[in-house]
C-alpha cells in the first residue's frame, strides 16, 4: 500500500496516516485496523519546536508513506528516530520480525519516503525538534558531529546503537506511572531525557570532522547496511560492496564510518552480536544453534567476541534476568 501526504510543518502526518489505512482514533491513540495488524500508533506536540509519536504495532502488509515536505527555508525539523527500543506488549508471533536497535539522526527532508515492510513490530519513538531547541539546549556542547547536527548548512544521517539508558526512559513512557492529567508534561520531560542520552552517546564518538553527504549516498550507504543485516553468516567483501554501491573503497569506509560511527567490519561484528544476543533470549536457541547461524565454525571464537561486545559469555547471558 503506498501513500502519499503533504508536510507543511511536519504536523499531523499521525492522522493522515490514521486516514488512509482505516484506522480508528480513540483519544489520543491511532489503533491499527485488525484487518492490518495490531496495536497502535500516539503522538505529543508541544508547540512548533518539539514533538514525538510512539509505534507499538505490526502490520501484515507492506506500506510505503511517501512524504513532500513543504517548509519555509531553513525551518525544517531534526528527525530522531528509535527504533526497537521498547519489548512490545502485543503477543510475540514467530513470523513477526522486530526492528533493529539503533537511534537514527538526520534532517527532516532526508525522510521523505519512510518503508514499513509487512510482519515487523514497531516499537519506536519519533522525536521532531527545531534547531533553534536543540541549540538552546545543546549548542554548548564541543563535538564536530554534534555541530554538524546544529548547523544549517550540510545535509547529514547519524546513526547510533541504543543505551540501556535509553531502553529504560523508553519504557517509563509506554508504561507511564502518573495520571492522564500529567501525562502530557510527563511525556515531554521524558522526551527531553532521550534527548540527553542521544547526545550523551554522540559525545562518545570519535572527534573527526564530518563532511555533507549527498542523498544519493546515503541511500548507497543503508543499502550496505541492509545488504549486511541479511547477511549476518558472511563477513562483508568491501571491495564488492563498494563496486554495488558505485564509489571507491576509501569512500565508502569514509561514510560508512561517519554515519554509524564503525568500520564497516566492526559495524558487522556489532549487528552480529545484536542478533546472536536476540536468538539467545528471545527465540530460546542453543550457543551452538546461534553460532553455526551466524556463521561461526569454532564456537570459543564466538563466546569471546560475544563476550567482547555483549559483556557476559553466550550461555551466562542467555540465563541472566537481562
Amino acid at each position: 500500500m503506498k501513500i502519499e501526504v503533504v508536510d507543511k510543518n511536519g504536523s499531523g502526518i499521525l492522522y493522515k496516516l490514521a486516514e488512509a489505512i482505516g484506522a480508528s482514533v480513540r483519544g489520543r491513540f491511532v489503533d491499527i485496523p485488525k484487518k492490518l495488524g495490531e496495536g497502535y500508533m500516539t503522538g505529543f506536540t508541544w508547540g512548533n519546536d518539539l514533538r514525538m509519536m510512539i509505534r507499538n504495532y505490526y502490520i501484515k502488509e507492506e506500506i510505503v508513506l511517501e512524504r513532500k515536505n513543504e517548509f519555509p527555508e531553513g525551518k525544517e525539523n531534526i528527525i530522531f528516530f528509535l527504533s526497537g527500543i521498547f519489548d512490545s506488549s502485543l503477543q510475540q508471533q514467530e513470523h513477526l520480525m522486530a526492528e533493529q536497535p539503533s537511534v537514527s539522526i538526520f534532517m527532516q527532508s532526508v525522510s521523505s519516503v519512510i518503508a514499513m515492510p509487512q510482519n515487523t513490530f514497531f516499537r519506536s519513538i519519533t522525536i521532531a525538534a527545531s534547531r533553534e531547541y536543540l541549540q538552546e539546549r545543546f549548542g554548548s556542547l564541543k563535538h564536530p558531529v554534534i555541530s554538524n547536527i546544529l548547523s544549517p548548512n550540510d545535509t547529514f544521517i547519524y546513526e547510533t546503537g541504543i543505551s540501556q539508558a535509553i531502553i529504560t526512559t523508553a519504557s517509563e513512557m509506554i508504561h507511564q506511572p502518573v495520571p492522564e492529567s500529567l501525562e502530557n508534561h510527563y511525556n515531554k520531560l521524558k522526551c527531553e531525557e532521550l534527548l540527553c542520552h542521544i547526545f550523551a552517546l554522540l559525545l562518545q564518538r570519535e572527534e573527526i570532522p564530518p563532511g555533507s553527504i549527498h542523498i544519493k549516498d546515503i541511500k548507497a550507504i543503508y543499502a550496505i547496511k541492509y545488504h549486511l543485516q541479511a547477511n549476518l553468516d558472511k563477513a562483508p567483501d568491501i571491495a564488492s560492496l563498494a563496486q554495488d554501491a558505485g564509489m571507491s573503497e576509501p569512500k565508502l569506509r569514509k561514510l560508512f564510518k561517519q554515519t554509524f560511527g564503525k568500520g564497516v567490519f566492526e559495524y558487522y561484528q556489532f549487528m552480529r552480536m545484536q542478533e546472536a544476543a536476540r536468538l539467545l533470549k528471545e527465540n530460546h536457541l542453543s550457543v551452538s544453534e546461534v553460532g553455526y547461524q551466524l556463521g561461526f565454525t569454532n564456537l570459543s571464537h564466538f563466546s569471546r567476541v560475544f563476550e567482547q561486545y555483549i559483556g557476559l559469555k553466550p550461555k551466562k547471558y542467555s540465563t541472566s534476568n537481562f
